[in-house]
């Protein structure tokens, strides 16, 4: 079934108008993360190994810029769609909500006839379905990426970036990230407070599941680890989103 069917299309429309710059951005850096990857796995590798090939075989440093730079370029696009969840979270907290109850846009909302329930699920359900779709698109492409040229690359399943970014974790901290930002915004009503816990709150909770990843991890080891800190995530998002609901029916009963 969706979401138009579900909600009100009058808005689905309002939702997409209002946040339509963020839905952009958000989609502009899953495919211009995407891309590059596809760039540096195809042409830049080529290059860089060309130049390794060409280098004596004295123990040199011949030829390590170009490996660095080739390393470098994909950790960093592992690092920032990682932590992409501080953004998540500051946008749900400061823009999705926060400065719609602090402006008065959402008691407008529920005046005209749409349900406090049905304009929460409106707003969480567009960016919730964009987080999904870009990690459908972003995950398989680094896995492809990450694996394509192990030699080149300085990294290990052990980083936190690379841990998270080869399934389902990246987008469940995505997820987790909305429902904070959406109830720290509930509860606080104005953007700028909203924005700044809700990033500290995610920040607590990714540093506390950091710290109990197994170390060192075996490949075997590797999905039990990685669906089990998922699942614990999801559940916190799901209980925080529960928590949101119920917070707003308490508001507005």
């Amino acid at each position: 079934m969706s979401t138009a069917t579900v909600l009100p299309r009058g808005l689905v429309r309002t939702v997409l108008r209002l946040h339509r710059t963020a839905l952009i951005v958000w989609a502009v850096f899953v495919l211009g993360s995407v891309g590059c990857l596809v760039w540096l796995t195809e042409v830049t590798a080529a290059s860089v190994q060309r130049t390794l090939d060409a280098c004596p075989g004295n123990g040199s440093l011949c030829g390590i810029g170009a490996w660095h730079s080739y390393s470098e370029s994909v950790s960093w696009i592992s690092t920032f769609m990682y932590y992409s969840y501080w953004a998540v979270a500051a946008w749900a907290g400061g823009a999705l909500i926060g400065r719609e109850l602090e402006s008065g846009t959402a008691r407008l909302a529920w005046s005209q006839g749409v349900s406090p329930a049905r304009w929460l699920t409106a707003k969480l359900a567009l960016p919730a379905l964009a987080l999904l779709l870009g990690g459908a698109v972003f995950v398989p492409v680094y896995r492809w990426a990450w694996s394509a040229h192990r030699e080149l690359m300085g990294d290990h399943l052990l980083f936190n970036d690379v841990f998270a970014d080869h399934g389902p974790l990246v987008v469940a901290y995505g997820l987790c990230a909305l429902a904070v930002g959406t109830l720290t915004g509930l509860l606080l009503g104005r953007p700028l407070p909203a924005l700044a816990i809700s990033v500290a709150a995610m920040t607590l909770l990714n540093r506390a599941l950091e710290q109990r990843r197994p170390d060192p991890l075996p490949a075997s080891a590797f999905w039990p680890a990685h669906l089990t800190e998922a699942a614990l995530v999801l559940t916190a998002a799901a209980l925080t989103t529960t928590a949101a609901f119920r917070l707003l029916h308490h508001r507005t009963a």
